[in-house]
């Protein structure tokens, strides 16, 4: 399976370089570029207007785009992923910072990509398991069907979640559990990990 990633602005831990592989074509959304650096890695390609951080120089390509557009620099890579082919799209850099809007957009980009038949991966930091307090699966476009949890306190089998029934917050690893799992038959799942200072 040919992978895609996606790396956007905001932070992004070295950490997370375990995530990548080395066969992974790279894309850089503006100051993504700047996280590539952090994560050791160089982007097949850099897009973006460039409001976030100066023009790289121009050691490979970089796609400059207008200021005045209706894409997000993010939706602009999701779609440019999808035109090479590729079968799924990690997106790192792409939740949390300062600006909330930016990881809804984020969100909806991933939730497209979905549509187009790419499994989408929106990953920010990841913690050891004595770290988590609680974790939490929401239906991201309202509605899940055949959900499947194992491994955690709470376990879902063939769980339908609605938003406007809150059956997938505040759960937790199972005791002597050291992997919470998780799928999906229909729809998009957005799950949230809490850590016990964010109470």
């Amino acid at each position: 399976m040919s992978r895609c990633v996606i790396i956007s602005a905001c932070p992004v831990p070295p950490e997370l370089a375990g995530l990548l592989r080395a066969d992974d074509f790279i894309i850089a959304c503006d100051a993504g570029y700047q996280n590539c650096a952090r994560l050791g890695r160089r982007p097949d390609i850099i897009v973006g207007d460039f409001d976030s951080a100066p023009c790289p120089p121009q050691t490979g390509e970089v796609v400059v785009l207008p200021h005045v557009k209706d894409d997000t620099d993010t939706e602009y890579a999701a779609r440019l992923a999808a035109e090479k082919g590729f079968d799924e799209v990690l997106l790192l850099g792409g939740l949390g910072g300062r600006r909330v809007e930016h990881t809804f957009a984020n969100l909806g980009t991933g939730l497209g990509l979905e549509k187009r038949g790419l499994r989408a991966t929106l990953q920010n930091e990841r913690y050891p398991k004595e770290a988590f307090f609680y974790l939490s699966v929401f239906p991201l476009e309202g509605r899940a069907e055949g959900v499947y949890e194992r491994g955690s306190f709470y376990e879902l089998t063939d769980a339908v979640l609605t938003m406007d029934y809150p059956l997938g917050v505040s759960n937790e690893y199972a005791p002597g559990s050291d992997c919470i799992t998780i799928s999906v038959r229909t729809g998009a799942l957005l799950v949230v990990e809490t850590l016990p200072d964010n109470e």
